[in-house]
């Protein structure tokens, strides 16, 4: 398989985590027979220095003439000076937005290696947390009509969602099951919201087509209380837009380790925006001290979702794993007593091991 990838190191630590994801990629496409083709991209605060806007229409239209979008990390304080509507975050959402991406997959996983790190008790994770978070990226009460009273002292936010906008949110997260454990939980607010009603309604018609998967529901309070209380009970939770952000922060906490978490935006195609959860980190850039191991896993994701490459995700996961296992360790995931090394040593340990 011939594969275009846009590169979008950012600021901070993003150069130095996108480099060994990229050897990682590398890697799994000589073992496994592909060619790859990189083009880099600037974006966030690198993009104000150089062109005084977080995103130019430029480094949009080559994001969405590739196959697929790796992201590193942007912002930093050298740009808390600048206006609201030119902050770095700002070119994520003209990615998000300009590229159509409406499906945010957030996996948590335990590793059992690193258990000690996570905030729940033993007995709660003995057998091992792997969830996904499946949110709809682009709809609800964050893009719903706003507004204040003519005094000021009333304002509105609307939830609305359609019909379509459900459905292939739902679809999403069934094809998501169907490479897991085969489970979909819908959490909503379904005793209280018309809109949830409306999602309740739509997921159940989306379920037909998907009758190797089961379905339940779940309202979104008890669900924040079953992550923590059973967290092995989810595979993958299918969640409007603020359920979902709300949930997908504290699902990656109960794993206490935020170093390790990928995530992909997707659309309706195998296109994807595939990033680490963490910030930018601009103390340590530079330096050899990052953890790279939510990029490199962020690199899974893309060859499962965008190129449908199962083996070679797996082999990078598995990678990982062992790396783990054999006490690979970068500063942040590092125990008392334990030895840390760099991320390019940490990079080069999980190359190492595939093939």
């Amino acid at each position: 398989m011939e594969m275009h990838i846009a590169l979008v190191p950012g600021d901070g630590i993003g150069p130095d985590i996108v480099k060994e994801a990229v050897k990682t990629i590398d890697k799994v496409a000589k073992v496994y027979g592909h060619t790859v083709s990189y083009r880099e991209v600037d974006a966030g605060g690198v993009s104000i220095d150089k062109y005084k806007v977080p995103l130019t229409e430029d480094a949009l239209q080559t994001a969405a003439e590739s196959d697929a979008v790796l992201l590193g990390a942007v912002g930093g304080p050298k740009w808390d000076h600048v206006p609201g509507n030119l902050r770095p975050e700002k070119a994520l959402l003209g990615l998000r937005s300009g590229l159509g991406l409406f499906c945010n997959l957030r996996p948590a996983v335990i590793y059992p290696e690193l258990s000690d790190a996570s905030p729940l008790k033993p007995s709660v994770i003995s057998e091992g947390v792997d969830l996904l978070v499946v949110r709809e990226l682009t709809g609800g009460i964050y893009f719903g009509e706003k507004g204040r009273s003519n005094d000021g002292k009333s304002a509105y936010d609307v939830m609305r969602y359609s019909v379509p906008e459900i459905e292939r949110i739902a679809r999403k997260a069934f094809e998501a099951a169907r490479i897991r454990k085969k489970r979909v939980t819908v959490v909503d607010k379904a005793n209280v919201l018309e809109t949830s009603r409306l999602w309740r309604e739509t997921v159940s018609e989306i379920a037909r087509e998907y009758d190797d998967i089961s379905l339940d529901f779940m309202y979104v309070d008890n669900a924040s209380m079953q992550l923590v209380r059973d967290p092995k009970h989810f595979d993958v939770l299918l969640t409007e837009n603020m359920f979902g952000d709300i949930l997908s922060d504290e699902a990656s906490m109960i794993t206490g380790s935020i170093g390790m978490l990928a995530s992909a935006s997707l659309r309706d195609d195998k296109f994807g925006m595939y990033e680490p959860i963490h910030g930018s980190a601009p103390d340590i850039a530079g330096k050899n001290i990052a953890n790279p191991i939510a990029t490199i896993l962020s690199a899974a994701m893309m060859f499962r979702y965008s190129f449908s490459l199962e083996d070679e995700a797996k082999a990078i996961e598995n990678a990982v794993a062992s790396a783990l296992s054999d006490g690979i360790r970068t500063r942040d995931i590092a125990a008392e007593g334990e030895k840390a090394i760099g991320t390019t040593e940490c990079g080069d340990e999980i190359i190492r091991r595939i093939g």
